[in-house]
């Protein structure tokens, strides 16, 4: 009886948790792909690969030398970058960008190329530290240009 009473608790638990999560916009809505391009040096990108995969993502990780091709081909703007570029369907998704910005660029489908949360700033998913400030996140057309997508 006592067992059956531990296993009821732990399901409820585990299924508050997973509601809890898709009310919350916590996590995607089903199971995403995403190519994650890193430089093979980088610590804090090895940080944000758990956070995606944790948020629902399917993640394909590819170290390079250098990604700044990859940037280049996919026309992140230079004043945005940051130091790893995920693609995530037909977006580029730049730096430590929050799961709240990524569910609205896959929620809303903007016409635009990307999203961009420049620099590492403190606090941000896979960067270490308390977050210091707010981030502002950037729309990045297909040009090139750049407007304000959200701050959180």
């Amino acid at each position: 009886m006592k067992k059956i009473l531990i296993i009821t608790v732990l399901i409820a638990i585990i299924g508050a948790y997973f509601l809890q999560s898709s009310i919350t916009g916590n996590t995607v809505s089903t199971k995403t792909d995403a190519v994650m391009y890193k430089s093979s040096y980088c610590g804090c990108c090895e940080n944000y690969m758990p956070y995606l995969k944790t948020k629902g993502f399917n993640l394909d990780v590819k170290d390079m030398q250098d990604i700044s091709p990859i940037k280049r081909q996919l026309k992140v703007p230079s004043a945005l970058e940051s130091c790893h570029t995920t693609v995530i369907g037909n977006y580029f998704v730049e730096g430590h960008m929050p799961i709240e910005a990524v569910n609205k660029l896959l929620e809303e489908k903007p016409d635009i190329a990307g999203i961009a949360l420049p620099g590492m700033p403190s606090g941000s998913p896979g960067m270490p530290g308390s977050k210091t400030e707010k981030w502002k996140i950037y729309a990045v057309n297909h040009d090139g240009t750049y407007s304000e997508f959200m701050t959180l």
